[in-house]
């Protein structure tokens, strides 16, 4: 939990923008650039293969003191020397995944609404993530909630809040305006012609 309290840039490795061989490569570019917190997010990937995936990333982030999270499997936590699991809204509960992940591993829960992030703070997750903000290729499925209730939400949780959804460095300035601490960048950072001064500039910002 130190970790997440101190952690304010979360990066995705999402398969939908980086190829499972440059996974590494990409993953040592979030370090240098002080990405905080890293989910490996895999779609449609089999589950042998994203836990072979999982495996050999997981050694890059533990070197580096970095967690490293794995998006809708917390039942390969311990055996892929992962951190924890994050979970959506619509997945297996908070208590499920604690219980698959095991007791060291920490769990976080997608959320879209105050409701939902008060929900998952009762439950025991150690973080949420909250959005989507705006629009996103990642998330086609859900409506942008927009910033609104950013301020609320921060009033309400105590635990570390993770706003997403279309967040890219052009816009962070009004995310942050909105009350929003800590953020997830996936496709701004993983698109970024340079990720690693992409990184850095997004630190400046949020410290």
């Amino acid at each position: 939990m130190a970790d997440l309290i101190f952690a304010h840039l979360y990066g995705i490795l999402d398969l939908g923008y980086v190829t499972p061989e440059d996974m590494p490569d990409v993953a040592r570019q979030m370090i240098d650039g002080g990405v905080e917190i890293v989910q490996l997010r895999a779609k449609g990937l089999p589950a042998g293969e994203f836990a072979d995936l999982a495996r050999k990333l997981a050694p890059i982030f533990t070197t580096a003191g970095v967690p490293f999270v794995l998006n809708d499997h917390p039942e390969l936590v311990a055996s892929a020397g992962a951190t924890g699991a994050h979970v959506g809204q619509d997945d297996m509960t908070v208590a499920v995944a604690r219980e698959l992940a095991g007791t060291k591993g920490i769990i976080g829960k997608s959320t879209h609404s105050l409701e939902q992030a008060t929900a998952a703070q009762d439950a025991g997750a150690d973080y949420i993530g909250y959005g989507p903000l705006f629009p996103t290729p990642t998330k086609p499925e859900y409506t942008a909630v927009g910033l609104s209730e950013i301020r609320r939400i921060h009033e309400a949780v105590k635990i570390p809040i993770y706003c997403i959804g279309g967040i890219k460095l052009e816009n962070l300035r009004q995310v942050l305006d909105a009350g929003a601490k800590r953020v997830v960048i996936v496709s701004g950072l993983l698109q970024a012609p340079d990720l690693v001064t992409y990184a850095r500039e997004v630190r400046k910002l949020l410290s």
